[in-house]
């Protein structure tokens, strides 16, 4: 059987405008006015928010100041796509574990999880890892939690650094084509139209 891991933000999150307006007010308190959603969104690779703020801000900074964007999302709502709740309570009514993998920290995407209604049994973050996507580590990761060969995950993500890193890792890429990040020419194993078609996955046994 296959095992499903989620990306989060552009998969199981629509946090197309709350997530990089965070960032965009989190800055801009912090004295950099020159940054907007498309800088944010470009800086998605570099790894967890810390590390990107200090690349938005170009210099290091304190605890405090990082805070800054936490506090903003805690005050943030966003919502789940169409789909993604009741698919994940089919994944529990079938005894399966509810597993994200997200470039994100921990510490937001908990944040982020809470506000959207999602609850999951194993979460893997950027602050997990030592190496962002689309390295395989995260990957990786989420097959040792959950003790199966990288081979049987089905990596579930809109954007090509989600893929790719399914691709390094040697488990399966599922393009979430509903993803704000997703592009047509990235390779894909398979192609989700909906979230719910994440669960045919699970019967295939000699690719998807």
């Amino acid at each position: 059987m296959k095992h499903l891991v989620w990306d989060m933000d552009g998969t199981l999150l629509d946090s197309t405008g709350v997530v990089p307006d965070a960032f965009v007010a989190t800055v801009r308190d912090l004295g950099v006015d020159d940054v907007d959603r498309e800088k944010v969104v470009a800086a998605y690779s570099l790894g967890v928010p810390e590390v990107m703020l200090e690349h938005l801000v170009g210099r290091p900074l304190d605890d405090r100041e990082v805070d800054l964007y936490y506090d903003r999302l805690l005050g943030s709502s966003v919502t789940a796509y169409d789909g993604v709740l009741e698919t994940l309570h089919v994944l529990r009514e079938r005894g399966l574990p509810v597993v994200i993998f997200t470039g994100a920290s921990s510490r937001a995407a908990r944040t982020l999880l809470a506000s959207a209604g999602i609850r999951y049994d194993i979460l893997i973050g950027g602050d997990h890892v030592a190496r962002p996507k689309p390295a395989p580590d995260g990957v990786l990761a989420a097959a040792n939690r959950l003790t199966v060969d990288p081979a049987d995950v089905v990596y579930i993500g809109d954007a090509p650094t989600d893929l790719q890193a399914a691709r390094s890792a040697g488990a399966r890429g599922a393009a979430a084509t509903w993803g704000h990040l997703y592009r047509a020419d990235e390779p894909a194993d398979v192609r989700l139209p909906r979230p719910e078609d994440a669960l045919a996955l699970l019967a295939a046994r000699k690719g998807i």
